[in-house]
């Protein structure tokens, strides 16, 4: 058994230029930077402009783009996910990381911060669940969310009231080191065999 920090990924999963996820990925990495139990490694996906199509011989460029985020991915224990709501769903360049990768997911806990509208990135959260189920992951029933987020954080990037939503973090990480703890020690033991 291993007492080493839990390695989590905080996916960053929209890349549109006019994003708001890097302000509240900066809050939530300042959040599980208080938990001894975390070491957090931010993957930001527009870091990594994958290409829609997947084949069997993808070009070179691409290739290379693939397997660094698939290190950075397998290199993980758990993960958090943070997504915006569009159109009812997540962003479509989350899905595609997601469908490019796929043992680098299973028997490994995940938990989602969402921002948005009036349901603050809740419906893209459901729709997630139904995904990550398909690639063996363990989704965490507790998130955090943000509604009306642009409106919840002040000019400097913190959250006008961080009660709440602190809170809500500290109890969706305290989730994710359990879980990811568990399945650590459960995959070390047998491995996971889809």
């Amino acid at each position: 058994m291993s007492d080493a920090p839990l390695r989590v990924a905080l996916v960053i999963g929209s890349t549109r230029a006019t994003r708001f996820g890097p302000t509240v990925a900066r809050w939530f990495a300042e959040q599980a930077g208080q938990n001894e139990d975390v070491a957090l490694d931010v993957v930001d996906l527009a870091d990594f402009p994958l290409p829609v199509a997947i084949t069997d011989s993808p070009e070179p460029a691409d290739a290379a783009i693939a397997a660094a985020l698939s290190s950075r991915l397998d290199a993980a224990e758990a993960f958090v996910v943070l997504t915006p709501e569009y159109n009812h769903s997540f962003p479509a360049p989350l899905k595609v990381a997601i469908d490019w990768n796929y043992t680098q997911w299973q028997a490994k806990p995940i938990g989602f911060v969402s921002y948005g509208g009036l349901s603050g990135g809740l419906r893209a959260v459901e729709q997630l669940r139904q995904v990550y189920a398909e690639m063996h992951a363990v989704t965490l029933r507790d998130t955090v969310s943000f509604h009306g987020a642009a409106a919840t954080f002040d000019a400097d990037g913190n959250p006008k009231d961080p009660t709440g939503c602190s809170a809500a973090a500290k109890t969706m990480l305290d989730q994710l080191v359990w879980w990811g703890t568990a399945l650590r020690e459960a995959r070390a033991k047998r491995p996971y065999r889809a």
